[in-house]
């Protein structure tokens, strides 16, 4: 349909005139009021943003005295975010005189690793930085 035909009968309804496609070959317009178009839009985009995951990042401080039983809670933990899809942060909390002992805490959080139970990529780490080591995990 021509321009011009579109829009008086646009005029005609009391309605709008609005481009649905414009790269289409010929372009696609259709006749509605305007703003039930825009809330329609709105509406739509509301619902791609609520559908749209988000990865949130989670974090798990553990102490490299901590007993066997605490790491594995703390590992039931890990499992639950991963299976939810999140990321991980494991920070291994060191004190004193247990930072300058570098090869001692990598052992701690490798036997902490193997403890997890989900397969597991390793996006950073082990990082020494600030209180300790750091491990970033997500699910494969």
């Amino acid at each position: 349909m021509p321009l011009e035909a579109a829009l008086k009968l646009a005029e005609e309804k009391e309605l709008d005139l609005v481009e649905i496609a414009p790269m289409a070959k010929p372009p696609v317009a259709k006749i509605i009021s305007f703003d039930k178009f825009r809330y329609q839009k709105e509406k739509e985009f509301k619902k791609q943003r609520t559908n749209q995951k988000i990865d949130e990042l989670k974090y798990i401080r553990i102490s490299a005295r901590a007993a066997a039983n605490d790491l594995g809670v703390r590992a039931k933990r890990i499992e639950k975010f991963l299976e939810k899809g999140n990321k991980v942060e494991i920070n291994l909390r060191l004190k004193g005189r247990e930072k300058y002992n570098r090869e001692w805490a990598n052992l701690k959080m490798q036997e902490f690793l193997k403890m997890i139970n989900i397969e597991y990529k390793i996006l950073i780490g082990p990082k020494f930085g600030g209180q300790g080591l750091l491990v970033q995990i997500i699910k494969k």
